[in-house]
């Protein structure tokens, strides 16, 4: 149900005017929550009341929602996802559509266990399955040599393919009933700050999906490591995530240099994860009205109200986890920016650097 306040004359909507101003919501579309826009039609300016995304957990309806063709935000153990079936193109349209994100910077195809990959894949390394075995369900995305199954328009074009296996319940329940691969990149604005909660995806796509599966707040709270295979024993990490490089250097060797590897993946973007408000590294924060963003201590003199924590014990994983949230807060104060201060680099603070880093990039 989508109710209309329009003006007098009350001027013929039709679905296809809404589907253009407010996105593709299914037929019947149930209302959860309303929310205020604008749109034009027949040169007539109305108002809308729109249907905002349902919240819920159960997987079945999340499930034929992607069948039908649709998109749904799901619950994965690092950041939430914007998923459509890979066999849709419609719906793999739809995800760029929906994020505002180029369709040159490719999807990571999401699978339940790791006896899905072999038809993905043109050839499946020992190596691959050996840090699949390792590694997975959890924060590791794999890029290797695609088969036919998947789509160009999920790799931009690109013969390798970014596969991983996630480890949210609640999202391998979902890949096991939908019996087919996701597609999905995170479930926010292209180039905002990544959702850990489900009101972090209401806020910035509520209005533009038909239902986000609940699963609670993301438990690792960063975008997964995506690696690429070079050689029989080597990789090279293509981007910071939640599988330190300390823990792959125990299943194979790493070679350093990033960018020797002439591959575009997900969160490569210069600029990336960035709040509304600029964010200075603290080393370059300049004076004013700032909030704070710290890794153990608050700082002193700052009202509590105006900072965020990430670990008073001083663990990296405890900042990563609440990374994002912390920023998602901070940047909704009454501020000219925030300052955040950077992580010790070892371990997952080199991931949370790298988010802060590219979160200062001015676009």
């Amino acid at each position: 149900e989508i109710f209309l306040v329009p003006p007098e004359p009350a001027p013929v909507i039709s679905n296809a005017v809404l589907r253009r101003y407010y996105g593709g919501f299914p037929q019947n579309t149930r209302v959860g929550r309303l929310c205020s826009d604008h749109g034009t039609s027949l040169g007539r300016t109305i108002r809308a009341f729109v249907a905002m995304a349902e919240i819920g957990t159960d997987v079945h309806k999340a499930a034929s929602v992607l069948k039908a063709g649709q998109n749904v935000a799901i619950p994965t153990e690092t950041v939430y996802g914007l998923a459509g079936l890979i066999s849709s193109e419609t719906a793999i349209r739809r995800i760029f559509e929906i994020k505002n994100r180029p369709f040159t910077d490719p999807l990571i195809v999401h699978v339940a266990s790791v006896d899905d990959v072999p038809p993905l894949v043109a050839d499946f390394q020992e190596l691959a399955r050996k840090l699949f075995d390792a590694f997975s369900p959890g924060p590791l995305t794999i890029l290797l040599p695609k088969s036919d199954m998947v789509p160009d328009l999920v790799t931009n074009s690109s013969p390798l393919v970014a596969i991983r296996i996630p480890a949210h319940p609640l999202c391998l329940q979902l890949l096991k009933e939908v019996g087919e691969p996701l597609a999905a990149p995170s479930a926010n604005p292209f180039g905002g700050i990544s959702p850990t909660k489900p009101s972090h995806v209401e806020k910035g796509l509520g209005r533009k999906i038909p239902y986000i599966l609940d699963g609670g707040e993301c438990g690792v709270g960063l975008e997964s490591t995506i690696v690429k295979l070079e050689g029989e024993n080597a990789i090279r990490v293509l981007r910071q995530g939640g599988i330190p490089e300390e823990d792959l250097m125990l299943f194979a060797a790493l070679e350093s240099d990033a960018a020797q590897a002439a591959v575009t993946v997900p969160g490569s973007m210069l600029s990336h994860y960035a709040p509304g408000k600029p964010l200075y590294l603290d080393e370059t924060a300049p004076g004013g009205n700032l909030v704070w963003l710290r890794f153990q201590n608050e700082l002193p003199g700052i009202p509590p109200e105006r900072q965020r924590v990430l670990s008073p014990s001083g663990d990296a994983a405890e900042a990563a986890r609440n990374l994002f949230d912390a920023l998602h807060y901070l940047d909704s104060l009454e501020a000219d920016g925030i300052a955040a201060e950077k992580l010790p680099a070892a371990g997952l603070g080199k991931a949370v650097n790298d988010r802060l880093f590219r979160a200062s990039v001015k676009r």
